[in-house]
């Protein structure tokens, strides 16, 4: 199962990251306690240059966009926000493409065709995200094919254990779940997630 680790914000967690063995780690490019600098970012990447660096967004000007992820050299682009399929074909590159989950969102899917995967994370009215709040069950129990979906939303070790085995996704995507604070990582948690996983790892 692919593992990402977002909302990093120090260098040292995002070396706990690599460490542990996750797949890739975030950085929150849009407004809250745990955005980021493109200094930061861009440090960042120049020590890890092999690890999977995933940029956040939310609604952002598509030059923007491209400019950060030219600028800190990131792998993927995740659009957290109401960008359309035409704002995904005209940003192109490796796109995750969220959604906040409800009944209506899986027939979104289909119009998406063009991004690499997508991330279900909660419902919250008026919040992109990061609320570890838990994602709506009955909304991932009408998907019949989950190699596409990366579950976000509230999740720790044993909830990432949950989804796990219930639905066998192509990866999980955990923040609040494994923070002292926000933006702080806590690495015992980030191990009970890796260590709770048994997995192969999932090469980009």
């Amino acid at each position: 199962m692919w593992i990402k680790f977002c909302g990093m914000t120090r260098e040292q967690d995002v070396r706990k990251a690599c460490e542990l063995g996750a797949d890739a780690v975030g950085f929150i490019f849009a407004a809250g306690p745990r955005k980021v600098t493109t200094d930061l970012v861009k440090k960042i990447s120049q020590a890890h240059k092999d690890f999977l660096k995933v940029g956040v967004f939310v609604n952002e000007q598509l030059d923007t966009v491209r400019n950060i992820r030219n600028e800190c050299r990131l792998d993927i682009i995740q659009l957290h926000g109401d960008e359309s399929p035409g704002y995904c074909r005209k940003l192109g590159g490796t796109i995750i493409k969220a959604f906040r989950a409800k009944e209506e969102t899986v027939p979104k899917l289909d119009e998406y065709s063009m991004v690499w995967k997508f991330l279900l994370d909660a419902f919250v009215p008026g919040n992109y995200g990061g609320t570890g709040v838990r994602i709506n069950r009955s909304v991932l129990d009408s998907i019949e094919n989950f190699s596409h979906i990366i579950v976000a939303g509230g999740l720790d070790a044993p909830g990432a254990l949950e989804i796990k085995k219930r639905y066998s996704p192509f990866g999980v995507d955990i923040n609040s779940g494994v923070e002292s604070a926000p933006g702080i990582k806590d690495h015992k948690k980030m191990q009970d997630v890796i260590r709770s996983l048994t997995r192969t790892t999932t090469k980009f």
